[in-house]
């Protein structure tokens, strides 16, 4: 970490999380000193579910909820962005305080509650976004209140899904009441056939053809998630994103470890990489992966290419370490490449994936 670095996070941990994190939003908007330091190498190039991608590390969603500042975090070098989560109507989220960081753990609790502005705005912003940069998700949920949050979905796919490149059906956030009940087999099966009806009706329309993924939680049973895999098979997802925030609590030190709501960070790692190769493992292989939780260095990063990923997604690791930890990370995994001869990052993945999935997901929390 540079000393400019090293001063800005120190300044914004003098900060509540919510208002560091909105500083750093206007920043991103106002500045254009953030810059990554030079072009990608080209062994990080990659494609997956039909896109190319100039690196595999990407933004998770959460950092970018109202896609603000796509533009910014091209210029940083991500190698995807996925904005939201939006929901149809805007939604203020839980009450405050609700965002917590653990510094001894390298972790962060939040009980937000999909607070975003809407479909309406995320949608304007994404109309406006500088294209052909990079790979751009939209994040979709369903409002709290809603009477048909199946519904919600569509609607997200329908308003956004012509502005992105792919979208992610996040039923896995822990913080919205219910909501992970639509991991159910029986509930996931229709939502998804639902989701993709609609996404038939676009392409009949003239509209592109856009790649769903599915963003699962780490808190599902094993003897569980081989169901939940059939479904996502048979409904022929383009992707499966692992994981979400987890709602068990690891051996943690941070006084701030018995709030509510999801955990994120460095005590994630374990559980989230050990599911995904679980999920690797159900689904032979045949629907890409998007590895989050945990990654907040660069070997971090190459054991979740190598449990199953073929994408990578990161933010709690940017709250502790900072924008500078996207350079570390690619140089590690270009290194990794080299060293094991290996043309892409493609090459990686799965390497591991046996080793771990033979962890019984029971024993990683």
């Amino acid at each position: 970490m540079s000393d400019i670095d090293r001063l800005a996070m120190a300044l914004l941990r003098c900060l509540p999380p919510e208002p560091a994190h909105r500083l750093t939003l206007w920043a991103l908007r106002a500045s254009r000193a953030f810059r990554s330091a030079e072009p990608d190498d080209p062994i990080l190039r990659t494609r997956v579910f039909g896109l190319d991608f100039a690196n595999p590390i990407g933004v998770a969603a959460g950092f970018d909820k109202n896609a603000a500042v796509i533009d910014a975090l091209w210029r940083l070098g991500f190698g995807l962005i996925e904005a939201g989560s939006i929901t149809p109507l805007p939604q203020r989220g839980n009450p405050t305080p609700r965002l917590f960081r653990l510094g001894a753990d390298r972790a962060v609790i939040n009980r937000l509650g999909f607070n975003n502005d809407g479909l309406a705005a995320a949608a304007a912003r994404l109309a406006e976004r500088r294209r052909g940069a990079g790979v751009v998700g939209a994040n979709l949920g369903a409002n709290k209140d809603s009477a048909d949050r199946i519904a919600d979905y569509v609607a997200g796919l329908v308003r956004l899904g012509p502005l992105v490149d792919y979208v992610t059906i996040n039923v896995s956030s822990p913080n919205t009441p219910g909501l992970r009940d639509l991991q159910a087999p029986a509930a996931l099966d229709d939502l998804l056939a639902r989701v993709l009806a609609a996404r038939a009706e676009l392409i009949a329309a003239g509209k592109p053809s856009r790649p769903v993924v599915v963003k699962l939680a780490p808190d599902i049973a094993e003897g569980d998630l081989a169901r939940i895999c059939d479904v996502l098979l048979a409904r022929a997802v383009d992707g499966i994103a692992v994981s979400n925030t987890t709602l068990a609590r690891p051996i943690l030190s941070a006084t701030r470890r018995g709030e509510a709501g999801g955990l994120s960070g460095r005590p994630l790692f374990q559980r989230s990489t050990a599911m995904l190769a679980h999920v690797w493992g159900h689904t032979g292989g045949r629907v890409p992966l998007i590895g989050i939780g945990g990654v907040g260095a660069g070997a971090a990063a190459i054991a979740k290419i190598a449990a199953g990923a073929s994408l990578l997604q990161l933010y709690t690791g940017l709250v502790y370490e900072g924008p500078g930890l996207l350079e570390r990370m690619k140089g590690e995994l270009v290194a990794y490449l080299a060293e094991h001869q290996l043309a892409d990052p493609a090459a990686a993945t799965s390497r591991r994936a046996r080793d771990w999935a033979a962890r019984p997901l029971s024993s990683t929390g």
